[in-house]
């Protein structure tokens, strides 16, 4: 076993090891070393930045400041990786070649799921925090890496309940899964942000009453407890609105509690619509809820439910042997 050739390559029984040379052998020893002290270096950062936005009670300022920590130190490591092993320029344009076509071919959905990294961030479409639907899940970012967001899914409500997958939660709750989506899904769905400009959604209840019943006065108890329950979220829902009417082109949103009639075969339909809070909106319909019926049973209103009615009944012949 020896040295051997101009680039000093080991020989081992008479055969040369292409590339196994002393000056490789240094170039690995100090990449790995390298990135060992920009690990341990981006731990220490990602400590002080956690210390430096305010611990736990600043969680999106401490998740951007580990994100930038990460991301600087990712760049730094591939600079110096870079540095180490093509100090010839005309080593590094093949390599980089070489390395390029490769990686296009063999990481495909990698590289993809990096870019829309990137376009989630440059594009704003979603934030730590924010509740979105991605990839047909529903639910609350709590993570984002470079190729996955980390979404805490919750459930459906029921217009939507057979949805695939299939939910048990009958409203916008946590169900306790946590679902992983690659960022690459951006480039092929819809995403779905209920909280990225505007924090508030826009609510429907449809209360059934019979066609005999006070209607006026079902409305009004409709009406009473929709100003009731959201009368602290319209002044800052207006607010809101005005600041989108900035940024884009739209119309002005009416949030004053509106309601709407329709006619069925069996019953009225009144259809209360209000705004609300993205989270908390079962708690709010459920106190709703509560405070209708209870105003209905004094008013001596019932709810409709289906009724038939016979138009004609074949003779019957009853014999007897």
């Amino acid at each position: 076993m020896s040295f051997t050739g101009p680039n000093d390559a080991l020989q081992m029984f008479g055969v040369t090891l292409i590339g196994v040379t002393p000056e490789n052998g240094r170039k690995l020893l100090l990449t790995l070393a390298f990135i060992l002290i920009a690990w341990a270096v981006g731990r220490a950062l990602k400590t002080i930045a956690g210390l430096a936005v305010g611990g736990r009670r600043s969680p999106r300022a401490r998740f951007w400041a580990r994100q930038g920590v990460r991301i600087i130190t990712a760049i730094i490591v591939m600079i110096g990786v870079l540095s180490i092993w093509f100090d010839d320029p005309t080593r590094l344009a093949t390599g980089l070649g070489l390395v390029t076509a490769g990686v296009a071919f063999a990481l495909q959905r990698v590289i993809t799921a990096v870019a829309g990294y990137f376009v989630i961030l440059r594009g704003k479409t979603f934030n730590v925090g924010d509740r979105i639907v991605m990839g047909g899940v529903r639910g609350d970012v709590v993570a984002l890496d470079f190729m996955q967001t980390t979404i805490m899914e919750m459930g459906q409500p029921p217009p939507v309940q057979n949805a695939d997958p299939a939910m048990w939660i009958r409203a916008r709750q946590y169900t306790g899964r946590m679902v992983t989506i690659t960022n690459a899904k951006i480039f092929d769905e819809a995403v779905y942000n209920y909280t990225r400009d505007f924090g508030f959604l826009f609510e429907e209840m449809t209360l059934p009453i019979k066609y005999d019943a006070d209607r006026a006065r079902a409305e009004a108890i409709l009406l009473d407890a929709a100003r009731r329950h959201t009368a602290e979220f319209m002044q800052l829902g207006e607010a809101e609105a005005a600041e989108l009417q900035r940024r884009y082109f739209m119309k002005e949103p009416d949030f004053e509690p509106r309601v709407f009639w329709r006619m069925t075969d069996n019953w009225l339909e009144l259809t209360v619509r209000f705004v609300g809070r993205e989270h908390g909106v079962r708690g709010l319909k459920d106190a709703m809820t509560r405070e209708i019926l209870a105003a209905l049973d004094e008013a001596g209103i019932g709810l409709a439910s289906a009724t038939f009615e016979l138009v004609g009944v074949p003779p019957l012949k009853i014999t007897t042997g």
